[in-house]
């Protein structure tokens, strides 16, 4: 992306992009950057600077633009693409059986661990704001024993599922009568029977080399904002 905004440049910088317009009529094998600030009469770091306040990436792509060739885009973030596949294919649905599961317990518990507890804890203050169930986020396992029930709904996050089971979780949960839902983005089968039910958010997984603490957690931010929102709209 290109933010070309002259608006914000002072009169020396004006004048520098005025003279650098005009020699690039006539010097038509380009500019180098030291001749540039020869010709401006200025430092070369004072050239790098004024392109970046002018909206380009790099002497270069400026260059580019003077000449009026064709700017190559950047290399694509692999995390956009992943971002934009789930907007372009989010299901809703998701968001009303979740809503459903939520409306039907008096007491919601996200559990996580390492960053998905980060996740977690910040959703328990989201949802302080837009519900008065009592909700909170632990990451300890004797913890949460002491508070499920079967007025519980305990949601968990995980981003792969892998770094360690949810198995005596949720024999712990359901002795106490709890509804167990794991919040998940990378498909694994290992946890269709750690859970009562499972939403799987990404058809996309993350890069294999990165561990799961590595990983990102921007569809969890997405998703359950999305109940954030339809709970504030109730209000």
């Amino acid at each position: 992306m290109i933010n070309l905004d002259l608006s914000t440049l002072n009169p020396l910088e004006k004048k520098i992009h005025e003279q650098m317009i005009r020699h690039s009529r006539t010097m038509s094998s380009g500019i180098r950057i030291n001749q540039a600030a020869e010709l401006c009469q200025c430092s070369v770091s004072k050239i790098s600077k004024f392109v970046k306040k002018l909206g380009f990436s790099s002497y270069r792509q400026y260059l580019d633009f003077l000449y009026g060739k064709k700017i190559l885009p950047a290399a694509g973030s692999d995390e956009l693409s992943r971002v934009r596949s789930f907007i372009d294919t989010f299901d809703s649905g998701m968001i009303d059986d979740l809503l459903a599961l939520i409306d039907r317990h008096r007491k919601i518990i996200f559990f996580g661990y390492g960053p998905s507890l980060l996740c977690a804890r910040y959703f328990e203050y989201r949802f302080h704001n837009c519900s008065d169930k009592p909700a909170m986020a632990v990451s300890d396992e004797v913890t949460l024993n002491n508070l499920v029930d079967d007025t519980t709904l305990l949601l968990i996050l995980t981003e792969t599922g892998r770094f360690k089971s949810f198995e005596q979780i949720y024999e712990g949960a359901k002795r106490n009568g709890a509804t167990v839902v794991i919040l998940v983005e990378e498909y694994n089968t290992d946890l269709f029977n750690q859970c009562d039910k499972i939403f799987w958010l990404s058809r996309t997984a993350q890069p294999a080399h990165l561990k799961p603490y590595e990983k990102s957690r921007t569809l969890f931010f997405i998703f359950l904002e999305e109940i954030i929102q339809r709970l504030l709209l109730r209000k």
